[in-house]
């Protein structure tokens, strides 16, 4: 009888601590000024862009270190996890939108639902997405552009991120859970953790144990594998208010239409960067292994700066779901200027050093005077074409993040597939590996031109 009191005492301060948790959590999003909630929720996952970002360009580095064609295959491997990105974002975001919009309702139970199945949905694809690139993993190099030369180092190196395929997409798919819930910290701490020992397990079982390209891909899994143990633990442990487990999976279909329906925007962007990966490879890939070397480390260092501006929209995006669930539109409207203005400022500032100095940054990444030469340029042109992403960036956040589904797919459509496909086609087919290098950054321009009426439209549905 005594226990039975004991317990019940316990289960009702817990209670209690919970609704104080959530209360606490209400009026920090609805009411703290913008410009610092903007701030509190960008830094966190600006840092672990930046971090992750970073051991990117030291894996390519170091890996260009074994050889042209081995620096070659980092670019099939970059997108092939552009497609478990696709994967985990459309899980991660399309519940996650859907989570803070509940939070912001006061509907605990149902953004645990959505928490819940969400991550479950996320590892289940990642799982089948592995299954199917082990069985059909030499067609898969070719697809994601290979050249015979580079496919038995991307062949080497892709098993291992095969293997921890749906570890990768539940880590992210959690990271974006994190963030949309307002706890963007506790997202950083796994991913950061993850890069930095990726980076030491690179200069382990490379250089000490002299694995070669193997032992990228060994520490690139194991580094992932701790990731998503960490991030879960901030679910298991009671750091969020929603809950990950196996009870609060959805019973119903309509649940997980809703999450794919509001992540696809997401799947679409990130799909195409995936396409638009492979597309750039296989055409690069006509003028040897020299040209795909030179793309791929150009995709890497010019992603650099993207990663501040897309940290400072995944700050913006839990602002604007959260506000719009509890019928606050003048803060949607007011965390989507200083979003935009922010990110522009980044871009800017992140992408004059990088246009000045593109030399000697391809020359770190791969010491090869042809490689160099080719990468120059296409870094310069990308350095111009950055300038006009943001808004076309923060308009598809901001559709998605109030829920507007079509608007948001079509938007993200436009930077990395209507308009990119064929300015590849068409630029490759007539000015050649220029054409290649120019296709990217005239694709911003004509997205930012579009984007400016779809501004119009996004304005009216958060008056």
């Amino acid at each position: 009888m005594y226990l039975e009191k004991e317990q019940h005492l316990t289960d009702a301060k817990n209670m209690v601590n919970e609704e104080e948790k959530q209360k606490a959590q209400f009026i920090r999003m609805t009411t703290v000024p913008i410009e610092k909630l903007l701030l509190t929720l960008s830094i966190p996952t600006i840092i672990s862009m930046m971090v992750t970002n970073i051991y990117n360009l030291v894996d390519t580095a170091f890996v260009g270190t074994l050889g042209t064609s081995e620096s070659g295959a980092t670019g099939i491997v970059f997108a092939y996890m552009a497609i478990l990105q696709a994967i985990a974002f459309m899980c991660g975001q399309g519940s996650g939108s859907i989570m803070s919009r509940k939070l912001g309702a006061k509907e605990l139970k149902e953004a645990t639902q959505y928490a819940s199945s969400g991550f479950f949905l996320s590892f289940t694809l990642g799982l089948i997405v592995a299954v199917f690139s082990l069985i059909y993993l030499e067609p898969l190099l070719y697809f994601l552009g290979s050249t015979k030369t580079i496919a038995p180092y991307a062949g080497t190196y892709i098993f291992y991120i095969i293997l921890s395929a749906p570890f990768f997409t539940a880590s992210l798919t959690m990271n974006n859970l994190l963030r949309y819930e307002g706890k963007a910290k506790l997202g950083t701490v796994g991913l950061m953790t993850g890069a930095v020992l990726n980076i030491c397990g690179d200069v382990l079982l490379i250089f000490v144990f002299r694995l070669g390209i193997a032992g990228a891909g060994i520490a690139t899994a194991v580094s992932q594998f701790i990731s998503f143990c960490i991030l879960l633990s901030m679910f298991l442990r009671h750091k969020t208010q929603t809950r990950i487990s196996v009870k609060y999976i959805a019973r119903d279909l309509r649940s997980f239409w809703n999450i794919l329906a509001t992540g696809f925007p997401s799947l679409l962007r990130q799909g195409l960067n995936s396409v638009a990966s492979m597309m750039l490879n296989k055409a690069a890939s006509n003028y040897g292994d020299v040209a795909v070397a030179a793309m791929s480390i150009v995709s890497r260092i010019s992603f650099f700066p993207m990663a501040v501006a897309i940290g400072i929209g995944q700050g913006f995006q839990p602002i604007s779901s959260f506000n719009f669930g509890a019928g606050k539109k003048d803060r949607v409207r007011k965390a989507f200027r200083y979003a935009l203005i922010g990110a522009e400022a980044v871009l800017t500032i992140l992408s004059v050093p990088i246009f000045i100095f593109a030399g000697p940054l391809v020359k770190q990444l791969r010491n090869d005077p042809q490689v160099i030469e080719l990468g120059i340029r296409a870094l310069r042109l990308m350095c111009v074409g950055h300038l006009f992403v943001p808004l076309s960036m923060m308009i598809e956040m901001g559709f998605q993040s109030i829920g507007q589904k079509l608007l948001a797919s079509f938007a993200s459509c436009l930077r990395s597939g209507l308009l990119f496909i064929p300015s590849l086609v068409i630029l490759h087919s007539l000015r050649g590996l220029a054409g290649v290098q120019e296709a990217q950054p005239l694709s911003f321009v004509f997205t930012f031109i579009i984007c400016l009426f779809f501004l119009k439209i996004y304005w009216k549905k958060v008056q």
